[in-house]
């Protein structure tokens, strides 16, 4: 099967390019993800080797900021079932977990592609991302939106 490619945001004071680049194997735990069709995607789509653009989101300039790739299947989100977490979710039972996380591990880092840049990009027209009211954490990108931001960040 062939890599599929995805968009991540990430709020870089919880998580930035630069942290998970600094992480051991440069690989974070996605944790946190509290929509569903966002952890369907990490369920039943996201495969281990797929191509993700790591996005910055929720701050004063948000982008993409790096690339990354898949780094593990699913497991449970261990923040679901902590009290003291941002993420805890009281209704969630650990022999019956609703939220998964993944690794993510970090390839590069790239100059930051701002909104208005990807929106200036003719072959971006369609991307999930810049559609009006998309809010999704996690988003598919098609092999050729995948291409023209590669090409973006290296000009």
């Amino acid at each position: 099967m062939s890599p599929r490619y995805w968009l991540m945001k990430s709020e870089p004071d919880e998580c930035s390019i630069d942290d998970a680049l600094a992480a051991p194997a440069q690989t974070v735990p996605w944790t946190g993800v509290r929509n569903y069709q966002a952890r369907n995607f990490m369920r039943d789509a996201m495969q281990v080797g797929d191509g993700v653009l790591f996005y910055h989101s929720s701050c004063p300039q948000p982008g993409v900021a790096g690339i990354a790739r898949v780094a593990s299947g699913v497991r449970p989100d261990p923040t679901q079932f902590d009290a003291a977490s941002p993420y805890h979710d009281a209704a969630s039972k650990p022999d019956a977990p609703r939220w998964l996380l993944l690794d993510v591990q970090a390839v590069r880092k790239t100059r930051l592609l701002g909104l208005p840049e990807l929106r200036a990009e003719p072959a971006l027209a369609d991307m999930l991302l810049l559609r009006k009211g998309n809010r999704l954490s996690i988003t598919p990108v098609t092999p050729a939106e995948w291409a023209a931001v590669l090409a973006l960040a290296d000009r």
